[in-house]
């Protein structure tokens, strides 16, 4: 029972930067998050991103890589056990309060909601490269 506990404690938010980083192999984080991935799937962790997210990474990959490649990603998310979280209007409020108070900081609006998303659902843990969730106060996933 107290495994059981733990293992429901385990959820991660992922962002854009693991996303291409799966997608594209010459990325340079690539082989580090294929062991991330790789370790929240043996691990069963329970896998959240946002709307904002996929957006995101969908225009990331068309830009830097091509349609068919986005056309993957999205139909790939789509059949996985990712829960896509849509942000809401009180997200989106979230967001833009976190942007105008960490004015020292250059957060992106999907960053931001993203931070806001994982303070409503309890999420500490984030899959990223993006040093703003280290900045924000998230527990960055490294590989082991």
């Amino acid at each position: 029972m107290r495994t059981r506990g733990i293992l429901e404690r385990r959820r991660v938010l992922v962002d854009t930067s693991a996303y291409f980083a799966l997608t594209y192999s010459r990325e340079t984080t690539s082989i580090a998050a294929r062991a991330i991935a790789g370790r929240l799937h043996a691990e069963r962790w329970h896998v959240f991103t946002t709307n904002f997210v996929v957006a995101e990474t969908h225009a990331l990959l068309v830009t830097r890589l091509n349609r068919d490649v986005a056309a993957t990603f999205l139909a790939e998310l789509d059949r996985g056990p990712t829960t896509i979280v849509r942000a809401s209007a009180e997200d989106e409020r979230q967001a833009r309060a976190i942007i105008a108070q960490y004015q020292d900081k250059d957060f992106s609006l999907t960053d931001a909601i993203s931070f806001a998303v994982m303070e409503r659902l309890g999420i500490s843990y984030a899959f990223t490269f993006d040093h703003h969730f280290a900045q924000y106060g998230a527990v960055v996933l490294e590989p082991d």
